[in-house]
């Protein structure tokens, strides 16, 4: 396994190494500063007791183990002996990883982006020994420059506004709470419905970039949810410029530095507005929704390099961050010793060096690779090429007069060359620690490509790692733990981690239709309705109601990198509705729309994830299939209907008679369905209403294009 991203060895007295609380953790990220000369403490009682019986302030830190920008506070500041005295002495230094513990990390991102306009990691927050903040910012460096204060000017000044004006810090620290409590509950109205999803549309065709493909101006972020949302948008109004929009995007994206030409997998953004320039860190969560995008564009497009695009990705995640166990992996660090990127990127000497002067031409060609590069590296002062494809094999075909064929060969035998070269240098780090919400979201992807791609390996892979996250991160009372690691399962569950769950294991459902996996959800499910829901405002809380209380209970709805919580749960509610026939799960579905149609009418493209649920409410199609397990009439009912992008119809298979099982149990309607005439049978229903059941493919079919159509 790769090490921990490499840290200044820790101070030496007496040649004995000097290590602060730290060293005592799980989590990579902390673990990482468990050598700094900075006494940190990790988040917990006696941090804050010692600070209220010193009276001293907390200097709060959060971050993430492959956050470059956190790598370069910690190596200017935190390792440094003149800030960690200031530290030491005046205040109580607390160290969080906001993969961790998402809570804080909401709770007091919100107050950096009241307080100072803007958010992002490092976050740096100093408050009471109360959880009160005064100050909040992101990076700052150890010595002032240009407009940005010196943590060795900023901490003396904060030191003796303590002492002698503290009344103004309290102040100043109850109008940035009051100010976030009041933005917590949503705006309310009606019940949402088409006109939501013809905005975000509008909304998102106005800042659609037609040169490069994404959405807006640099930093570029995927937000394949966004593109998920066009796609089913697109599938109901074909005669939109939404599939425009995402193959437009996806394109880019696959032929961009952003994306990892000789391993698989992306960045996490771009940098620019032609996604060459990534911020190299690699994170699961990214990995799980693109593979999503581009399972979903094959459907909807047959295009075969969207298949290869998401198989890519997915071989790069089973290879890199698969645990022994058969879990996930949370990231890869942007830094290498040499510096970000340097695992990634190449000189143009690089490349003969590998591939001999004939094909390092052709490389070059695929890959523009220049003498000069494409990215300067300000730590090293030298250019380097980002690997990119600016040009179709087709038309670097015609330029050096080859066919396709003897090309795609001549390609491949230089992409094993250059990749196995580049296992030679030193990976950067990884972030080892299992998170049930990014496992949830891992699993979901691979069941889909799975049943997608028709294979197996993808589909074993996610009952494996759904097999260890219920074993390994679900206590006796049915609730999830949020991190394993090292042998250990810990940090109570959070929203985030029963949605993905419960999400997942509605798709592995679909796959295998193994009925036990629909029971556990609608379990999951009922223990996050009973612990999280909000039963005055609605929506669900980040945090269970028998958590460790912050300064405000805190509530997510916007979908940013990730789709919120509060949407998965949306889909979710509605889809097991769908499938078990329980009309509580959408009557829930209905009271959480409401609770915010009013926020998302404002701003509809923030909420893409949620108006994927949206869609499949608006005009669902279910059909249940009865024949016996392994019978080739059932898998010809199956199979027509994962043949097609049909994204609004779920699946659920019931074998007859006494042999219905589980399945009854879970959804007992299915208990009273049969086959017609001794052949596998569909029973199609859209809405509340259900049509007359069917026994041949292509009329099924035929049924629910024309419901398409309606």
């Amino acid at each position: 396994m790769p090490d921990e991203y490499p840290v200044a060895d820790p101070p030496v007295h007496n040649d004995r190494r000097v290590l602060n609380r730290l060293i005592h953790e799980k989590s990579p990220y902390l673990l990482q500063h468990a050598g700094n000369p900075v006494d940190w403490y990790p988040w917990g009682k006696e941090a804050f007791e010692r600070a209220a019986r010193e009276d001293k302030p907390i200097f709060l830190s959060i971050g993430y183990a492959t956050c470059h920008w956190c790598h370069v506070m910690a190596h200017e500041s935190f390792e440094d002996a003149e800030v960690a005295s200031l530290l030491n002495r005046n205040f109580i230094a607390i160290k969080v990883d906001r993969e961790e513990r998402p809570d804080i990390d909401g709770v007091y991102m919100g107050v950096c982006q009241q307080m100072a306009g803007q958010g992002g990691w490092p976050l740096t927050i100093v408050m009471t020994p109360e959880k009160k903040p005064f100050f909040a910012a992101t990076y700052i460096p150890k010595e002032t420059r240009f407009s940005m204060m010196g943590l060795l000017t900023l901490l003396p000044r904060i030191t003796r506004m303590w002492h002698e004006q503290r009344s103004d810090l309290f102040r100043s620290g109850d109008r940035v709470i009051a100010a976030i409590t009041s933005e917590k509950t949503p705006s309310s109205g009606k019940e949402p419905g088409k006109e939501l999803m013809e905005d975000c549309y509008q909304s998102l065709l106005l800042s659609f970039d037609s040169t490069n493909g994404g959405f807006g101006r640099a930093p570029k972020f995927p937000t394949p949810h966004t593109l998920i949302f066009l796609l089913r948008y697109a599938a109901r109004n074909p005669d939109s410029r939404a599939l425009m929009m995402v193959q437009k995007t996806l394109n880019a994206i696959q032929d961009g530095g952003i994306y990892d030409q000789l391993g698989g997998g992306a960045h996490r953004y771009s940098t620019d507005v032609k996604w060459l320039v990534p911020h190299f860190e690699k994170m699961l969560y990214d990995q799980a929704l693109l593979t999503m995008a581009y399972t979903e564009a094959y459907q909807a497009t047959g295009t075969s390099e969207y298949k290869q695009t998401a198989e890519e990705i997915l071989n790069y995640v089973l290879r890199s961050l698969r645990s022994p166990e058969g879990a996930f992996f949370s990231a890869e660090d942007a830094d290498s010793p040499e510096g970000e990127g340097a695992f990634y990127v190449w000189t143009e000497d690089e490349f003969r060096q590998v591939l001999g002067p004939e094909d390092a031409a052709l490389g070059a060609l695929v890959f523009d690779v220049t003498s000069h590069g494409n990215y300067h590296d300000p730590e090293r002062g030298i250019g380097f090429n980002i690997l990119h494809r600016s040009q179709s094999l087709t038309n670097i075909a015609d330029s050096l007069q080859v066919s396709e064929s003897e090309l795609e060969v001549r390609i491949e035998s230089i992409h094993t060359r250059l990749l196995a070269a580049r296992e030679l240098r030193v990976r950067p780090s990884l972030d080892d620690k299992v998170l049930c919400d990014g496992n949830g979201l891992c699993i979901a992807a691979l069941a889909q490509a799975g049943r997608v791609f028709e294979n197996p390996v993808y589909l074993e892979a996610a009952k494996t790692a759904m097999d260890f996250v219920l074993t390994q991160m679900r206590q006796d009372d049915g609730s999830l733990l949020h991190r394993y690691r090292d042998g250990e399962g810990a940090i109570p569950g959070f929203a985030d981690d029963y949605a993905w769950l419960i999400h997942a294991l509605i798709e592995l459902y679909e796959s295998a239709f193994d009925p036990r996996y629909l029971q556990m959800a609608g379990d999951l499910n009922h223990y996050l309705y009973e612990h999280f829901h909000d039963a005055r405002d609605g929506g669900f809380f980040t945090t269970a109601d028998n958590a460790e209380a912050l300064i405000l209970r805190k509530k997510e709805y916007y979908d940013g990198a990730i789709p919120s919580g509060n949407s998965i749960a949306f889909m979710n509610l509605i889809r097991l509705s769908r499938l078990t026939g329980d009309a509580r799960f959408e009557q829930a579905a209905g009271i959480l729309s409401r609770c915010i149609s009013g926020t998302i009418s404002r701003s509809p493209s923030a909420y893409t994830g949620f108006l994927c649920g949206l869609l499949e409410l608006v005009s669902p199609c279910d059909v249940v299939i009865v024949g016996e397990d392994g019978a080739e009439d059932t898998r010809a009912l199956v199979s027509v209907l994962r043949s097609r992008y049909l994204p609004w119809v779920m699946i659920l298979r019931a074998v007859p008679g006494p042999q219905a099982g589980l399945l009854a149990e879970v959804a007992p309607f299915t208990g009273m369905l049969s086959k017609i005439g001794g052949k596998a049978t569909a029973y199609l229903c859209s809405g509340h209403s259900c049509s007359l059941p069917v026994t041949d493919p292509g009329t099924l079919l035929a049924k629910i294009e024309l419901l398409n159509k309606s």
